[in-house]
């Protein structure tokens, strides 16, 4: 039986970083096929989480921009023009609003409780 091999979390590191900046310089020339598997597993887990929470901060803003307006809107004029309908599906999107967005939401309805 042979033993897995060890994947080295700073070599792992190295390659996702050269994948992210595309700079394959500073890429380790002792990495394993484990660390590089690691490494592609990482990398792609990063770009899957990143789309999704960009697709929630888009339909977030879906929620607040309820109709256009001539001058930029206030948070607070944006929450008051909300359907109630829009109010649970925005709590659950709080990570994904704006910094503003969020400070107007916990002064309207506290912070949402996350599951």
């Amino acid at each position: 039986m042979s033993e897995s091999p060890q994947v080295r979390p700073d070599v792992v590191a190295a390659i996702v970083s050269a994948l992210k900046e595309t700079d394959p310089s500073n890429l380790p020339t002792d990495a394993t096929r484990a660390e590089k598997d690691a490494a592609k597993d990482q990398y792609l887990s990063s770009l899957v989480a990143g789309r999704a929470q960009r697709d929630r901060q888009a339909r977030a803003w879906e929620l607040l921009l309820t109709r256009s307006h001539d001058d930029p809107p206030s948070w607070a004029q944006l929450f008051d023009e909300l359907p109630e309908s829009s109010l649970a599906e925005l709590g659950g999107l709080y990570d994904a609003l704006p910094e503003g967005a969020q400070t107007e939401y916990v002064r309207r309805f506290g912070t949402p409780v996350t599951a």
